[in-house]
């Protein structure tokens, strides 16, 4: 596979470190970890307060319905995620909680990003995209979408979709998204036969602006650029950043 890029996007100087459209929630209780565990795609039992992961709540079919950033915060998990979602995400865990002593609360603060400093820590799904940590509110930043999407990495329902998109064509296994040593959680199933049988014949691309079509899943005209679902074999104008490349050259990961 041979790996192609777009122009890139005209990025303001960066000004400001706050994701405004990014909100947390904590979770706490009794044995939080252990909740988490048997429901999201990532290993929380391992989880270290210095280096987040990335992750999902899926169908139990494995299609993406939310994604996020977990930190640890001593016995209890922050979840960095779409403030849009938040609440649906907070009511979507609250229905798994049965009987256990689990508390799951919008909580103070904010997410912030620096594209170029090594404040925070480097995202783990990709360390291109610069060092992210958690702190009082500021002021907004300029410039991560598109830096983000130059990078050919999406994220949120808007470009995932909800109950739409399996979740290794969201390219997960090679963002660091899933443990697939971790046991069980809600998706395990269909997302490790995904993996195992390589199977995943669709992907999650960043490619020019063009007129929308049935398989588009977010548009950005003040960027020049779309969000689209398609399949290995007609990836055609789609970025393929190297990490993709990559994954795409390895015969058993289409």
């Amino acid at each position: 596979m041979t790996e192609t890029t777009l122009p890139a996007p005209s990025i303001p100087f960066p000004s400001g470190t706050m994701l405004a459209d990014r909100a947390l929630l904590r979770v706490s209780g009794e044995d939080t970890r252990g909740f988490l565990q048997g429901l999201i795609t990532q290993d929380v039992a391992t989880l270290d307060a210095a280096a987040p992961r990335w992750g999902g709540l899926l169908t139990p079919q494995g299609k993406a319905l939310f994604d996020f950033l977990l930190w640890a915060d001593d016995d209890a998990i922050l979840i960095d995620c779409e403030a849009t979602a938040a609440e649906a995400l907070a009511r979507r865990l609250a229905m798994y909680r049965l009987r256990r002593a689990i508390t799951i609360e919008p909580v103070a603060g904010a997410v912030h990003w620096s594209r170029d400093t090594g404040e925070g820590v480097a995202d783990p799904r990709l360390a291109d995209l610069g060092h992210r940590w958690l702190g009082p509110v500021g002021d907004p930043a300029i410039g991560w979408r598109a830096h983000r999407l130059s990078l050919g990495v999406t994220e949120g329902q808007a470009e995932l979709g909800s109950d739409q998109t399996l979740w290794l064509e969201t390219n997960a296994r090679e963002l660091n998204g899933v443990s697939f040593t971790k046991g069980c959680y809600t998706g395990q199933e269909n997302t490790a036969r995904m993996h195992h049988r390589a199977k995943v014949n669709r992907r999650l691309v960043v490619a020019p602006l063009t007129e929308a079509g049935d398989r588009t899943r977010a548009t950005y005209p003040e960027l020049g650029l779309m969000v689209e679902l398609r399949r290995i074999e007609a990836l055609g104008d789609a970025l393929v950043p190297a990490w993709l490349g990559a994954a795409l050259a390895t015969p058993d990961s289409a």
